[in-house]
């Protein structure tokens, strides 16, 4: 995916700074399409001259007569943006688009190495930005705009070459009986709350945050520093829980709702468990090896009908 602004530049006429208005005036003739002109001093941008204000000056009633014959510097726009070949597009174009009024439609200038490389119109780059907005989105969760199972996988095996590691995988316990009860709104209203408990509490640098679907979500952390996060998380989950039922189902803390059986009974109020997948004492060759003992460490969790977190290391104290 393009990125870097220097990637969609493209090489326009330059002059110098010294160069007649004339001249100009030649190369917008010679150039129907051509909307500006960078102005260089030496071998480096300096400025830039549109051609919506060169005619524009040139075309009052005095213009040609003042203008036709003398340097470009009398014309040119001396404070254009100039941005180097590896800036974001996306950065570029809140700079961009932050500009006076008059001047939101100029050229961007692109340098590399300090050198003049090119230039990027606004139209090229808003549909870049438009492009990359879109390639995003099509790696989210649409529901709560965590990253979704491309990138998980591909940070799993990135995972996979890291020295220390804890793969922290989430799910919501009794979900379907709260969907069951209170209505798909609301359910997605607990999977975003969800989705912003694990945002607050995984900030270690480096780590990462995704949404796998449904009810289960994933977190990735570059050490073994699990046990305070997973602490964390629970305790704001089941204080935040509390807000999404009625005091009769908090106080009897249980919801009458069919089973996966069709059955009906009462079913215990939403909790959160945490399977945590570490290299701290075992080495994994693939991401299928994660995963399968994250399923195993999960059925351990689904045993407690409250919020907790379990390990595959088995020296560890889990909160259970």
């Amino acid at each position: 995916m393009i990125s870097q602004i220097g990637e969609i530049a493209e090489v326009i006429p330059h002059v110098y700074v010294n160069t007649k208005c004339e001249k100009v005036d030649q190369i917008f003739k010679n150039n129907p399409k051509l909307q500006g002109v960078v102005v260089q001093n030496g071998s480096q941008p300096a400025a830039l001259v549109m051609r919506a204000r060169f005619y524009q000056l040139i075309g009052t009633l005095y213009g040609y007569n003042l203008y036709m014959g003398r340097p470009v510097e009398l014309v040119m726009n001396q404070s254009p943006l100039i941005v180097d070949y590896s800036e974001n597009i996306t950065e570029v174009s809140k700079l961009a688009m932050a500009r006076e009024e008059e001047e939101l439609y100029d050229y961007v200038i692109v340098t590399r190495n300090g050198q003049f490389h090119g230039v990027v119109s606004i139209r090229n780059l808003l549909l870049s930005f438009a492009e990359i907005r879109a390639t995003i989105a099509s790696f989210l969760n649409p529901l709560t705009g965590l990253p979704g199972n491309l990138t998980i996988e591909e940070r799993l095996k990135l995972s996979l070459a890291q020295e220390t590691f804890s793969v922290l995988y989430f799910d919501l316990d009794n979900f379907k009986a709260y969907n069951d009860t209170y209505g798909f709104k609301e359910g997605d209203r607990l999977l975003q709350a969800t989705a912003s408990i694990l945002r607050s509490k995984v900030t270690q640098p480096d780590s990462f945050v995704g949404h796998i679907g449904g009810d289960d979500f994933i977190a990735i952390l570059n050490d073994s520093a699990y046990e305070e996060v997973c602490t964390s998380i629970i305790r704001q989950f089941d204080n935040t829980i509390t807000s999404f039922y009625s005091q009769e189902d908090l106080q009897r803390e249980y919801v009458i709702s069919e089973n996966r059986f069709g059955q009906v009974e009462s079913i215990p109020l939403v909790s959160i468990s945490i399977a945590v997948v570490t290299n701290e004492s075992r080495q994994f060759g693939s991401i299928e090896e994660i995963v399968s003992e994250s399923a195993r460490i999960k059925k351990i969790c689904k045993k407690h009908k409250f919020s907790c977190f379990y390990t595959n290391v088995e020296r560890q104290s889990n909160l259970c």
